[in-house]
């Protein structure tokens, strides 16, 4: 049988699947896993360009952003090459090519449909991280003391009322005998005992043999009653409260994105949503991550002030209050400082960097033009006399702007925010646009517009931008995005659209 011209054979439609399976692979695990995310990646990258090997070859498809993105990574490479420290820096442009994303994305998904399931996979996705935040929560971690005597030898290597104790020599303490076993055991060491107060990790170092006399556990402890802990910040499966915090953010307003545009919200449909919503604002709250909570609440105000009524908005502003003194309650209680405190130290530390930052920009002219190169500062930044002398944590500049600006030049942060800049327009076009379309198309851009607006806004306090999990979420959603606005030919793609089929 003849084939017909243009028509696919086996080996091209086996890729093609291949591919949009790892862009489901690539959504499951994107709340998850920065492994099994970049592995998802490269894989779907290297079947696309394999994919060129074969005829009918893909056809590629234009975006907006295309020259900015581009224009951005090229000057990073360059602002690599002539980095301080080269090596360091062009060892950071796998970090930086992860934009490639969008376009595994954008050239990939191949109908619209394709597009909302991608969506609706990372929303479902997410919701068992909730879960595993608040099963987490239930069960507790590790042992929190309470009544620590001046005797104790706990009290005596540090550990004061309130302190939860997780790990003795790295393993997990699950009860007060646990940490028995640990000070029992024989040797001249002392026990490594890591510990959790408000949002420090102190090490306390308790010798061992050094337990009381007594008949109980908590006798020989020198304590007077404990509890499982569970006053440490929420950080899903990831391990860091940051980047969950910021993760949640993008997919919450995602999620509230089809809440928004769902036609019939009193549905099951709706109930779900409202859930989920519901369950990523419980574990936003338990980050404790004002920056986030703040793009949050950006994202959400844009979101609503698109597609509903301002009476709505009034209500649901009314709504919110109990809410907000709720964080700031939860705030007091885990991080023991108010929410504008300028006695927090993670304020003192970003106004110092901010200004050792600003200053090292404009001390030379190539620092302007092609920046320090990226991470060059975790290896010179005492020659630079930056982070205090080394009495603040050293790391990065907890700003997007800055730090673009520091490591990559102003040009390089010029292009960035024409990227998001066009981006930006581009999404708000296509939710002003008359084009008529499925509530989940719909939803889709207006929850990447508020996630967007959510993630810069959490950016001038965090180098949200340097957390690879939260890149590849953002990258995802700007790929899926940009699908859904870009015109289509075929108009049946916006099958069910009125009725929410």
């Amino acid at each position: 049988m003849t084939e017909k011209p243009g028509a696919k054979n086996t080996p091209t439609k086996l890729l093609d699947a291949g591919i949009v399976v790892c862009l489901f692979v690539f959504a499951v695990f994107a709340p998850h896993s920065i492994a099994v995310t970049q592995g998802a990646w490269l894989l779907g990258m290297a079947l696309w360009a394999l994919r060129f090997a074969f005829r009918p070859r893909p056809v590629l498809n234009r975006t907006p952003v295309d020259y900015v993105l581009l224009g951005f990574f090229i000057l990073t490479g360059v602002s690599s090459f002539l980095s301080y420290e080269p090596d360091v820096s062009i060892g950071k442009l796998r970090a930086a090519s992860l934009f490639t994303i969008v376009y595994l994305f954008v050239e990939n998904v191949t109908s619209r449909r394709i597009a909302r399931l991608l969506a609706i996979t990372l929303v479902c996705s997410c919701v068992f991280s909730v879960v595993f935040t608040a099963g987490e929560r239930i069960i507790g971690r590790g042992v929190k003391v309470f009544g620590v005597s001046a005797q104790s030898p706990l009290y005596k290597a540090g550990v004061r009322d309130g302190d939860t104790l997780l790990t003795a020599d790295g393993k997990k303490l699950w009860s007060p005998q646990d940490l028995i076993n640990a000070l029992s055991e024989s040797g001249q060491q002392p026990a490594a005992i890591a510990g959790y107060r408000h949002e420090l990790v102190p090490i306390f170092k308790v010798p061992r043999g050094s337990l009381q006399a007594g008949a109980t556990a908590l006798e020989q402890l020198g304590i007077k009653d404990w509890s499982p802990g569970r006053d440490w910040r929420a950080s899903g499966l990831y391990g860091q409260f940051v980047t969950y915090a910021e993760v949640l953010q993008l997919v919450l307003a995602l999620a509230l994105g089809l809440f928004v545009t769902l036609p019939v919200k009193r549905s099951l449909r709706g109930i779900l949503l409202l859930l989920a919503l519901a369950g990523f604002a419980f574990a936003l709250l338990l980050t404790v991550t004002r920056a986030s909570w703040l793009g949050c609440v950006a994202s959400s105000l844009l979101i609503f002030v698109l597609t509903v009524p301002r009476r709505t908005i009034f209500i649901a502003g009314l709504m919110a209050i109990p809410l907000i003194l709720t964080a700031v309650f939860v705030l007091q209680q885990k991080r023991n400082v108010g929410f504008l405190d300028s006695k927090d130290d993670s304020t003192t530390w970003r106004t110092v960097v901010w200004r050792e930052g600003s200053k090292l920009l404009i001390s030379k002219p190539r620092h302007l033009l092609v920046g320090i190169g990226m991470d060059s500062i975790k290896r010179r930044w005492r020659q630079w006399g930056m982070f205090d002398g080394g009495r603040i944590p050293w790391g990065h500049m907890h700003s997007n702007v800055l730090q673009i600006a520091l490591e990559r030049g102003l040009p390089a942060l010029m292009l960035w925010l024409a990227f998001l800049g066009i981006y930006a327009r581009t999404l708000w076009r296509s939710v002003r646009s008359r084009t008529k379309r499925h509530w989940v198309e719909q939803g889709i851009l207006v929850g990447a517009l508020g996630g967007l607006v959510g993630f810069f806004s959490s950016g001038l306090v965090h180098y949200n931008w340097g957390d690879s999990e939260v890149v590849m979420v953002f990258y995802a959603l700007a790929g899926i995005a940009l699908v859904v606005a870009r015109p289509s030919e075929d108009s049946a793609e916006t099958e069910g659209k009125a009725s929410g089929r």
